[in-house]
């Protein structure tokens, strides 16, 4: 879609429904720090971290935002912001840190004192049981290609629901479990760093499990009355060349049927089955399965950063059939077929990710989720962006093209509204500026902004827009 100066998406006076939640985001191994303290056991974002070559500048998430010591700061740095809930995960390691099964009272402490803290404050907690650190001898046994791990994943469930669920105001079992598989045991460029097709289906599949198997665990054990969720990451696809709706029927089968058709429909995709047949024969999948994962959420949680634009490819760059030689430069490949879907590049503007910015996106899959689920109430759980802000001299971090994206895809969010979609909230991605990953400490997401030697925290102008739209529920008021 292509936006005239009238339709950019800039909305202004457009209000924002009584019972809309405000909210923002963090995870565990991205602010937390305090890796080997009080029982903490390496996960495999640590091995993952400390390999070298695999994470920019060789950063790790040992001591991030420092959060584990200054929770208090940040607790009150919410309650500045107005938030009115707060989306945080749970390091599995504080937990469970070893394979005999112990539980780290000092774990549930910390968490506990987290979520008190919140509600002293009137911030909702939304708690994200697994947010990409499993702990790393769970990974030596496996990881996510083993059944134990869902296993293990529901144990886990039963102990945190037992200690947090009378506090908890919503559980979330998975985030982006699309990363967790693929990139994780297929692309290798996640934790933990495994190149293997067969496997990353097999992660799929046993990522889905834990899903049901953990609400089932956590509704078993929860004493309060906690909305329950899943919050996933899905690719909003456009198509070029010929073949450009089959390149697209691929990617949307595997990053988002296959994800959203068992947990919300009981089954897999027949074509993705089909396409994925001379990889594996998904004998991983048990009878009964099917069924513990098509548990009723109350609310699913919508990721959404960007737009993809894919097409068909055979694998052979000009330069390759001028050379004479075969290859898949540039390109991703598709299990057993022939051809590769290729992703290619977007047209701009872009955030310092490289992720194009496109509001229109997250506008279309509200809408088409609310269409393909029309009794499923939606969340947005993730969106913001990563740009190259600096420190003005009087100290204030001016961030324009931040608050400019984050009102953008507001209104996109309003729209949705405005169409129907049963959208309760929207969590800004992400709190802090924190460990991104691969990108270590070179990518900024945060509204505010966290000086990495001194750890210093400061609300940037996209911080104080969000506070002014949280107090108004107007955009551009």
């Amino acid at each position: 879609m292509t936006l005239s100066p009238a339709d950019d998406y800039r909305g202004s006076g457009l209000v924002l429904p009584e019972g809309f939640t405000f909210g923002s985001a963090t995870a565990s191994y991205q602010i937390e720090g305090a890796a080997a303290e009080d029982g903490r056991t390496p996960s495999i974002w640590d091995t993952f971290s400390k390999t070298p070559g695999k994470v920019w500048n060789g950063d790790t998430g040992d001591v991030a935002c420092d959060h584990y010591h200054r929770v208090d700061e940040d607790l009150d740095l919410m309650s500045d912001l107005g938030l009115q809930a707060y989306r945080f995960s749970i390091a599995w390691p504080r937990i469970v840190p070893a394979a005999d099964g112990a539980v780290n009272q000092a774990g549930i402490d910390f968490y506990s004192r987290l979520v008190d803290g919140l509600l002293e404050r009137g911030i909702k907690p939304v708690a994200t049981l697994y947010h990409w650190d499993l702990p790393q001898y769970l990974e030596d046994a496996g990881g996510w290609t083993s059944r134990s791990t869902t296993d293990a994943f529901e144990r886990y469930a039963s102990i945190m629901g037992a200690a947090l669920g009378d506090r908890v105001h919503t559980w979330t079992t998975l985030n982006e479990p699309w990363c967790s598989a693929y990139l994780g045991y297929g692309q290798g460029g996640h934790a933990p760093g495994r190149h293997e097709p067969a496997s990353a289906l097999a992660a799929v599949h046993h990522l889905n499990l834990a899903h049901g198997r953990a609400i089932q665990a956590l509704r078993a054990t929860s004493t309060g009355d906690p909305d329950y969720s899943v919050t996933l990451n899905f690719h909003v696809l456009r198509g070029v060349g010929d073949g450009a709706d089959e390149a697209m029927r691929r990617i949307d089968a595997l990053a988002n049927r296959a994800f959203t058709q068992p947990m919300l429909r009981g089954e897999y995709p027949a074509d993705l089955l089909e396409d994925t047949a001379s990889v594996t024969d998904w004998s991983f999948v048990h009878d009964g399965d099917l069924a513990t994962v098509n548990q009723p959420i109350d609310v699913l949680g919508v990721n959404y950063y960007s737009t993809a634009t894919v097409r068909l490819w055979d694998g052979v760059s000009e330069k390759q059939q001028n050379d004479g030689h075969k290859g898949t430069a540039g390109g991703t490949a598709w299990p057993g077929s022939d051809q590769l879907v290729e992703f290619v590049e977007q047209p701009g503007p872009y955030t310092a990710m490289g992720w194009n910015i496109a509001p229109e996106g997250l506008e279309e899959l509200l809408v088409s989720l609310s269409e393909q689920f029309p009794a499923q109430p939606l969340m947005v759980t993730e969106n913001g962006a990563a740009f190259d802000d600096e420190v003005a001299a009087d100290g204030s971090v001016p961030d324009p093209e931040r608050t400019d994206y984050l009102r953008r895809h507001f209104t996109a969010a309003h729209r949705a509204i405005e169409r129907g979609v049963d959208l309760r909230g929207y969590f800004v991605w992400s709190l802090l500026d924190n460990f991104e990953w691969g990108y270590g400490y070179a990518k900024r997401f945060g509204i505010v902004r966290v000086d990495f030697d001194s750890l210093e925290r400061t609300v940037k102008d996209s911080g104080r827009w969000y506070r002014e739209l949280i107090a108004s529920r107007t955009i551009g008021a």
